[in-house]
């Protein structure tokens, strides 16, 4: 199920900021020991995503003046990368799937994963230790960022909000729209990273860019962006959702 060209994306992710392909293994193989006795939650992903308009969340910063305009769309499966989750439950707004690779605020993801909401849960070199957690989720998956194997996938995409995307386009979402999605120069402010990781962090978030605009190359599902322009995603403003969504 892995997207045609990963391969090639995946080394040089690994060059650039020089990462162990041995220490994302490791970690692959523990997240698929941790998940081998959880029930599988796949089907009931695929039945949320499959053939619907799905929203993915991000944490940037027009995730501030989006929030309003997400709390009224209540029907449209929801799709949030974990930076975004605190806000979001502080508005009352219970993504149906949650992509993360465990570093967002410990307690909301805690909290939510006790709910109706599927974890998308991804393995790195550098998350070894918080892998435990998801033997307390009651609907989690597993990702790597190397080849498939045992009971984890690998959808493409590098951060939690790119990851996000490329999940909803290998389930075969009929629409994906953007919000707080923002690959500016810029860290939104609900964002958990620290000072001293912000050069790294927007590094990342080239790269995140980077790979939207190689997915939107491939993908068969219509792609909007109600935040900053990507290549291939079309540009929409919130008053063009009714457009698209059916509320």
């Amino acid at each position: 199920m892995t997207i045609i060209g990963w391969k090639t994306r995946y080394s040089q992710i690994l060059k650039e900021f020089e990462f162990s392909k041995k220490k994302d293994l490791d970690s692959a193989k523990k997240l698929d020991s941790l998940l081998k006795q959880k029930k599988e939650s796949f089907s009931k992903i695929k039945k949320i995503i499959s053939q619907n308009t799905v929203i993915v969340i991000g944490s940037g910063e027009s995730l501030e003046t989006a929030i309003p305009i997400i709390k009224k769309l209540k029907k449209t499966p929801k799709i949030a990368a974990d930076s975004s989750v605190s806000e979001l439950m502080k508005n009352k707004i219970i993504p149906d799937i949650v992509v993360t690779d465990l570093d967002g605020e410990e307690r909301y993801l805690k909290k939510i994963a006790k709910s109706n909401s599927f974890m998308v849960v991804h393995a790195h070199g550098d998350n070894q230790e918080k892998l435990e957690m998801v033997k307390n989720f009651n609907n989690c998956i597993g990702t790597t960022q190397t080849e498939s194997f045992g009971v984890l996938y690998n959808f493409g995409g590098f951060t939690d909000g790119d990851r996000c995307v490329f999940l909803a386009d290998s389930f075969g979402a009929k629409d994906i729209i953007l919000f707080g999605m923002d690959f500016g120069k810029k860290i939104g402010k609900f964002s958990q990273t620290k000072h001293a990781d912000t050069k790294i962090k927007l590094k990342k978030l080239r790269w995140g860019k980077k790979l939207l605009e190689w997915l939107a190359t491939k993908s068969k599902s219509n792609l909007y962006t109600t935040s900053d322009p990507i290549k291939g995603f079309k540009k929409i403003s919130y008053n063009d959702l009714d457009d698209i969504i059916i509320t």
